[in-house]
């Protein structure tokens, strides 16, 4: 068998070195394959072509190859999808990638993650790009994999490597409605256990294959040129029409070019005549223009004196002005000094009111204390003459409030009389403020 050759199984080895060199000696054999049949079919790969597919369940296997179980709550998880992911901290141009895979709303475990991820790498062109940062950083890996593992190895470099070849491949996978949960990774090994006959058979399914690509080729190419030699009549009709439309509006111009020139004769020879009355009118308005500066200039002396008679007035009266504004403004200081004066004299007769009206509470309760006094005088005769005493001296207090009041009055009324003389005083220097003089003069003689 084929496939003898390839599979390494002494039992003198390490197990692990054994697993090592069949799962490379594996992918081997899918990438040759899978370049080979790609090349041959000369088409766009999709998700349903077996080899592909193939290719996939083999990288798979080659990622799990000795990876540890990550313990949780509930289960044990053994998935590569925490490597992969580790590539979008190494490889900033991944992190676009991851994004996409994560966003992908069909996925719900991380292995269908990790499918989806080698898919859209592949479309990328960059899978060996990203395994390549992943498998130098060893110290990252070895918390997901054993030491003993294919991509802690030199297998793993040696995968990388193949997988560069995949660049010349173009596939396109539609990774959004795909069930990659569920799906049972298991290599088939009869893809690579081939006999002649089953060589025979692909050599002819290539070769009609190849037939049938020529036909459609021919056929295209067919519906193109029809539809270019279509387009290529209509151009040709729209063409004709606009030249046909051209040569009409060729002979329209040139008419209208005729009928522009005899205008043009026209309107030259009006113009010369237009010129000749505009010449014999400017010579006349010539002779009135000078007849005009004749004119002002005589009238223009007499203009002159006025103007200086004008600007002598001007002169006197701003004098006058500004005696009267001085004038006016020593009336006002004047004004504003008594209008000080008649508000200290009026604060000052409010407060000896005020006074006045303190005085006479105290009469009014004096004259209560006297009369209970005198109540109590005639309901106690023991203390009649202390009582007679005490109203003795209340009376001389009662009159020497009095003469105080009279004081007061004769003080309130020489007051007032200087208020009036003031308020005379102030009509006579502001004759023009009569009226309110009057109100003022009025509201202090209350």
């Amino acid at each position: 068998m084929m496939l003898d050759s390839f599979l390494v199984l002494s039992a003198t080895k390490d197990p692990t070195a054994v697993e090592r060199a069949n799962l490379l000696n594996m992918a081997k054999l899918s990438i040759k394959g899978l370049i080979e049949s790609a090349l041959s079919f000369g088409r766009t790969l999709d998700s349903d072509y077996p080899p592909l597919q193939q290719f996939f369940v083999v990288m798979e296997h080659c990622l799990k190859h000795g990876l540890k179980v990550r313990k949780s709550f509930l289960s044990y998880n053994k998935t590569i999808w925490g490597p992969l992911e580790l590539v979008e901290k190494l490889y900033p141009e991944a992190e676009e990638i991851g994004a996409s895979v994560r966003d992908l709303p069909g996925l719900k475990t991380p292995l269908g993650r990790a499918r989806a991820w080698l898919r859209l790498a592949l479309m990328q062109k960059k899978m060996a790009d990203y395994l390549r940062c992943l498998i130098i950083q060893r110290d990252l890996l070895s918390e997901f994999y054993e030491y003993h593992a294919l991509m802690m190895e030199e297998e793993g470099a040696v995968i990388v490597g193949l997988l560069v070849g995949l660049n010349v491949i173009d596939a396109n996978l539609c990774v959004k409605g795909e069930d990659l949960d569920s799906q049972v990774g298991v290599i088939d090994f009869s893809m690579y256990l081939k006999n002649e006959e089953d060589i025979g058979n692909k050599e002819r399914n290539v070769q009609i294959a190849a037939i049938l690509d020529q036909k459609n080729y021919v056929e295209e190419l067919n519906r193109q040129l029809n539809s270019t030699v279509s387009s290529l009549h209509s151009r040709v009709d729209s063409l004709e029409k606009s030249n046909t439309k051209l040569i009409e509006e060729l002979a329209i111009a040139k008419n209208n070019i005729i009928k522009l020139q005899e205008e043009n004769h026209q309107l030259r020879s009006e113009n010369k005549l237009i010129l000749m009355k505009t010449q014999q009118n400017l010579e006349v308005t010539k002779v009135d223009v000078e007849t005009e500066l004749q004119t002002y200039k005589h009238s223009r002396q007499g203009l002159d004196e006025m103007y200086n008679e004008a600007r002598r007035q001007l002169r006197d009266e701003s004098q006058l002005r500004q005696d009267v504004e001085n004038e006016l403004a020593v009336q006002v200081s004047m004004k504003h000094e008594i209008e000080l004066a008649m508000k200290l004299l009026e604060k000052d007769i409010h407060e000896k009111q005020d006074t006045l009206i303190g005085l006479r509470q105290q009469l009014e309760e004096v004259k209560a204390i006297n009369i209970e006094m005198y109540q109590k005088l005639q309901s106690s005769e023991d203390g009649l003459k202390e009582k007679n005493e005490i109203i003795g001296r209340l009376e001389e207090k009662t009159n020497k409030i009095t003469v105080a009041m009279r004081q007061l009055e004769q003080s309130d009324n020489d007051l007032l009389t200087q208020t009036r003389t003031i308020a005379m005083s102030l009509v006579k220097y502001a004759s023009s403020d009569t009226q309110d003089q009057y109100k003022l003069v009025k509201d202090i003689s209350f």
